[in-house]
């Protein structure tokens, strides 16, 4: 009888463990996403379509100086695409003054569009930002932002064209 029982014991557990490692194993249901292609161009393909100062700001990480963007006091309606790929960043209601000479935004126009990484250079520990589309430069990202995001997207002009 004894040895019944432990056999019973056996089964049970071996069927909640099968039964939980099932579960645990099942894929979840795929949604449709269209994932949007990345733009991929050669250095000379991205010099022969951008200006000087937008394959610097753009393809090589560099930063426009303070307060000289054509987009730091721009706050007209209209949406912000990237220069590179032209793909949409950030909406013109998500845009505030920061005082900080750059165009700032506290929001990119949808997830997904802008890429995060840890900048270490310049002897500093920063979070850059990027074009998800097209990996272009476009400034940094700062825990500073005076609304409700908490957020400063600080954007250099130069990565950024305007369409109201």
């Amino acid at each position: 009888m004894m040895k019944q029982l432990q056999f019973l014991g056996l089964l049970l557990f071996c069927s909640i463990i099968g039964s939980c490692a099932a579960q645990t194993a099942k894929q979840p249901e795929k949604t449709e996403q269209k994932m949007e292609e990345k733009v991929v161009k050669s250095d000379d393909e991205w010099r022969k379509q951008l200006s000087a100062e937008q394959y610097y700001v753009l393809r090589e990480a560099g930063t426009e100086r303070p307060g000289t963007g054509k987009y730091n006091l721009t706050f007209e309606d209209g949406i912000y695409h990237c220069a590179g790929c032209q793909a949409p960043l950030f909406a013109s209601d998500s845009k505030f003054e920061s005082h900080c000479g750059w165009p700032s935004f506290d929001a990119p126009i949808k997830d997904g569009s802008i890429i995060e990484i840890v900048d270490k250079s310049h002897g500093m520990i920063r979070t850059e930002i990027r074009c998800a589309k097209c990996d272009g430069h476009l400034g940094h990202v700062f825990n500073d932002g005076p609304t409700e995001t908490g957020v400063r997207y600080c954007v250099n002009s130069a990565s950024l064209d305007f369409e109201n």
